[in-house]
């Protein structure tokens, strides 16, 4: 499909991720294409030219764009960087130098975080660590004491008042019930 260039030019200036794949732009004094989408800094309109496609712009000479990687197909950085950051939140591993690690600011994380999985970090952490919890009272024999630590709780009286806060009864009485439902099961 055709497209008039003020229309490419718009959709360059104005980062439209619903060109992408259906042309490519390339900046002259950089010898560098990208995407529609690419969030780099805006090229003055006489340094740019665009091309149907990523192969025609490097058989003229250009080389692609490190940020919005436009010679792999399905590059979706802001996904692989939220199930970076989901695996690390699994393993109890997230902290402020593993964020740091991951090359954006807590914030920006947050709001990615919030975007994918309708839940901020720390909301989807709470999550897990009460999944894990409700797992293991009810599934081993582990004490309470060992549940907090495997869980990832400094001191049992952090973690009974977490339990309680998220589910209004206390793991030692979450235990019991769920003991109790499969006797009756």
């Amino acid at each position: 499909m055709k497209y008039e260039e003020n229309t490419l030019w718009n959709a360059t200036i104005q980062c439209d991720k619903n060109f992408d794949g259906k042309f490519f732009y390339a900046v002259k004094t950089v010898g560098v294409y990208c995407r529609p989408s690419c969030k780099s800094r805006t090229p003055l309109r006489k340094n740019t030219l665009f091309f149907p496609t990523s192969e025609e712009a490097e058989k003229n000479g250009f080389r692609a764009c490190k940020r919005c990687r436009p010679d792999i197909k399905n590059y979706t950085p802001t996904r692989d960087l939220v199930k970076k950051a989901e695996a690390l939140l699994r393993n109890n591993a997230l902290s402020t130098e593993e964020i740091k690690k991951l090359g954006v600011s807590q914030n920006h994380l947050s709001f990615l975080f919030k975007k994918y999985y309708g839940l901020s970090p720390k909301e989807y952490k709470d999550k897990i660590r009460i999944l894990k919890a409700q797992k293991l009272l009810s599934e081993t024999t582990m004490s309470i004491t060992e549940i907090t630590y495997h869980i990832g709780f400094n001191s049992p009286s952090a973690f009974y008042s977490f339990f309680r806060k998220h589910l209004q009864i206390t793991p030692k009485q979450y235990r019991h019930f769920s003991k109790r439902n499969e006797v009756t099961s």
